[in-house]
């Protein structure tokens, strides 16, 4: 007969803490209880698997091999359980989420009202931040960023179909300084840049048809403010490079018009990474769960 999983997670507690006493603590078991567990799967594999005297208790070598191989087995058990349980529970309870505004306004925002009609019981902090943070030390359940910024020991899911950069300028500009032809035009030409860490503004980039290049452009403004980039792009003064979708509406309107069509090549779309771990909070499962699955089943809860 197989020993009693309980009795296996006796044992367990007991040469864990080193003591019959140590091993009751925070627990429901006295220490009789679990001195009679283990004299039963002693009896039971028949070796000794704790020596003991009146002041310690500690491993044969028998039991050290055992608790060496038990200890993974029941945490995987319990791991197996709690997971199970979650499982069926209600998702909520807090959720928090680090991600950059682009991220947050063209991706995220439209996914969000959606899922909290879902799981009411759920409260989701959504923090708005360029720069890169590290999420478990900040105390973040998941966070948004794009694949060349994640960290190799992350769960990340991609949150949707690829993007592109596209640079643009006001019409009145563009009639005063002339459209760039290249990349490398901009140089001498105001551009209005996005600061994602501060003192660390990024170079533009492009590619076209396998060449990539880099162009540290310069300009009168400097900021992570989506919002008043656009606007002073508007205003006329400086060319932008930005999100198609953040841009869209502004080049349907005639407010600005698209130069450089031909270096702005897609690239992945941002992803929701997380921690690496068997049993994630509700919240976080089932945010999970909500952005990938496709967008008409998004709806109604699953």
């Amino acid at each position: 007969m197989n020993p009693d999983l309980n009795d296996l997670a006796a044992f367990a507690s007991v040469a864990r803490q080193g003591g019959f006493r140590q091993a009751t603590r925070g627990g429901a078991n006295s220490a009789s209880s679990l001195s009679e567990a283990v004299r039963r799967l002693e009896a039971q594999v028949g070796v000794r698997l704790l020596n003991r005297t009146t002041r310690s208790v500690a491993p044969t070598a028998a039991g050290a091999a055992l608790l060496e191989r038990l200890a993974p087995a029941l945490a995987e058990i319990g791991e197996a359980v709690a997971e199970a349980r979650s499982a069926q529970s209600e998702p909520s309870g807090p959720l928090r989420i680090n991600a950059p505004d682009p991220a947050i306004e063209l991706v995220l925002g439209p996914m969000i009202p959606g899922f909290l009609a879902a799981y009411p019981n759920v409260r989701l902090e959504m923090v708005s931040e360029s720069s890169l943070v590290d999420i478990v030390a900040d105390g973040f359940d998941a966070g948004v960023r794009w694949e060349e910024n994640l960290a190799l020991d992350m769960v990340a899911v991609p949150l949707g179909p690829p993007q592109r950069y596209v640079v643009v300028g006001a019409p009145d500009l563009i009639a005063r300084i002339g459209a760039p032809e290249h990349p490398r035009d901009l140089l001498s030409r105001p551009c209005l840049r996005v600061e994602y860490a501060p003192g660390a503004p990024r170079p533009w980039k492009f590619e076209r048809r396998g060449e990539a290049l880099k162009v540290a452009v310069s300009g009168p403004l400097l900021t992570n403010s989506q919002s008043l980039l656009i606007r002073t792009a508007v205003a006329g003064l400086g060319f932008l490079q930005t999100f198609e979708g953040a841009a869209a509406p502004f080049v349907a309107r005639g407010e600005l018009v698209r130069v450089l069509d031909d270096w702005s090549e897609p690239f992945a779309g941002p992803r929701l990474y997380y921690p690496s771990r068997r049993q994630l909070p509700s919240a976080l499962r089932a945010f999970v769960e909500y952005v990938q699955a496709p967008p008409g089943r998004r709806a109604s809860r699953p």
